[in-house]
């Protein structure tokens, strides 16, 4: 019987968002995540054995990570409890481990579902530990950032991590057929503005839903192209934390790039950085890196070419300076490449740390008193300028440890120079050994 409320229609509040409404009704309707779901798939194995391990499911924004979780509970008939460690605090955990454990006593499990589990600080990710080995809970944390980084060693051995994709174009298609499906018409976007509202989401299937709502919205007669939908709706900012796991990525693929010698792919790192509000200088700081460790001295000029870019931020700023930054880059990803130095400082240090405290040779040593000269500082040294080619073979390696070669250039850039001066030297040097050699 109908109640006065329900009669006034007082009883419905606002629509809940078409995101919601669309929310998956079983793990098969999920979109984009098939590699987990179905198949030999993780989760697909896990369901077919009928036992459900915790887990972590790491992956972007939108992806499914909650859909995900909902579903489990009630494909194994687990309580579904959900938590996020943004507003939950240690009473919070506290009541549902309480609770889990009550629930246990009369015969019923508990799925606990902690989004963005990598809040929580390594006390409290270690409380879970005891309710996850006994049984209380199966845990489900969700989190977009690397699990390697942010969660506890001993949390992460009784988890398994589960990697979710980014929605790509396809998926995003299938997600905005399913809201036209829904909402019984046409999205009002001609086919260019189509995709590049699929691309304004960015992979993020809750934030296409939210557009698409907001267009499907719109009087019908309205057909929008590219630059009338950029100016209906907002494009998501991309995922970027200059402090997290994507800073380190973006930075990662640029200087790979630029080691690969690839101009372009260069390019495109540092504009997504730049666009997602990187700090310029942390850029010029890899570019003098990259100099320094992948080109050398195969173009010397390349590490003058890095410095150069930070001054000429400095000195015009953003956006202007951002030019400089750019032309560094195209300028290291076109050099030729050798990390020549950098492994002969590796060789040089690992020698150094296993010969100790070995004195230079004492030919090499000035001899400022006259105890010193007694004791043969200086004597026997050969002065390179007098010598034949300025070059006098004399050997500077300790007396107690025999020559080393660490330094190997290559045939690339100005290296090749160098080898060939190497290899002249190198046949002096067996020539003409120096007076502290005879």
């Amino acid at each position: 019987m109908s109640s006065l409320f329900e009669a006034a229609g007082l009883d419905t509040g606002p629509a809940p968002p078409l995101a919601d409404r669309l929310r998956p009704q079983a793990l098969d309707e999920v979109i984009g995540q098939g590699h987990l779901l179905t198949g030999e798939g993780p989760i697909a194995r896990m369901l077919a054995s009928g036992r459900l391990a915790s887990l972590v499911l790491w992956g972007p924004p939108g992806s499914g990570k909650t859909t995900i979780a909902r579903l489990l509970a009630r494909e194994v008939g687990l309580h579904f409890e959900q938590l996020s460690a943004v507003f939950s605090g240690v009473a919070d955990l506290r009541k549902a481990f309480e609770a889990a454990a009550a629930r246990r006593r009369d015969g019923l499990g508990t799925l606990l579902f902690v989004d963005e589990i990598h809040r929580f600080n390594r006390a409290q990710q270690d409380g879970f530990l005891p309710y996850v080995e006994d049984g209380t809970i199966v845990l489900v944390g969700a989190t977009t950032e690397n699990p390697s980084f942010e969660l506890n060693a001993a949390l992460l051995s009784r988890a398994q991590v589960l990697v979710l994709n980014r929605l790509d174009d396809d998926a995003l298609e299938q997600l905005l057929r399913r809201a036209e499906a829904a909402q019984a018409r046409a999205l009002p976007l001609d086919a260019d503005a189509r995709a590049a509202l699929r691309a304004m989401a960015d992979g993020d299937g809750r934030f296409l839903l939210n557009l698409a709502e907001e267009l499907l919205a719109l009087p019908p007669e309205a057909v929008l192209d590219t630059a009338a939908l950029t100016r209906t709706v907002q494009r998501r900012a991309p995922v970027y934390d200059k402090a997290q796991d994507g800073h380190y990525n973006l930075i990662s693929a640029l200087h790979k790039s630029l080691r690969g010698s690839d101009a372009d792919a260069g390019l495109y790192w540092l504009a997504r950085m730049l666009t997602a509000g990187e700090d310029p200088l942390y850029i010029v700081r890899r570019l003098v890196r990259f100099a320094v460790e992948d080109i050398g001295l195969a173009d010397p000029d390349a590490v003058q070419q890095a410095l150069a870019a930070k001054q000429a931020y400095d000195f015009l700023g953003s956006p202007e300076g951002e030019l400089a930054i750019a032309q560094a880059v195209l300028y290291l990803a076109t050099a030729p490449k050798s990390n020549a130095a950098y492994r002969a400082l590796a060789a040089a240090n690992r020698a150094a740390k296993e010969t100790g405290s070995l004195m230079p040779p004492k030919h090499i040593l000035n001899a400022p008193t006259r105890l010193m000269k007694d004791l043969g500082y200086a004597r026997g040294y050969a002065y390179d300028h007098d010598a034949d080619d300025a070059f006098s073979g004399q050997d500077y390696f300790p007396e107690e440890m025999e020559r080393q070669g660490f330094y190997s250039p290559t045939e690339r850039g100005f290296e090749r120079e160098i080898a060939k001066r190497l290899a002249y030297w190198r046949k002096l040097r067996e020539r003409r050994p120096g007076p502290a050699d005879s």
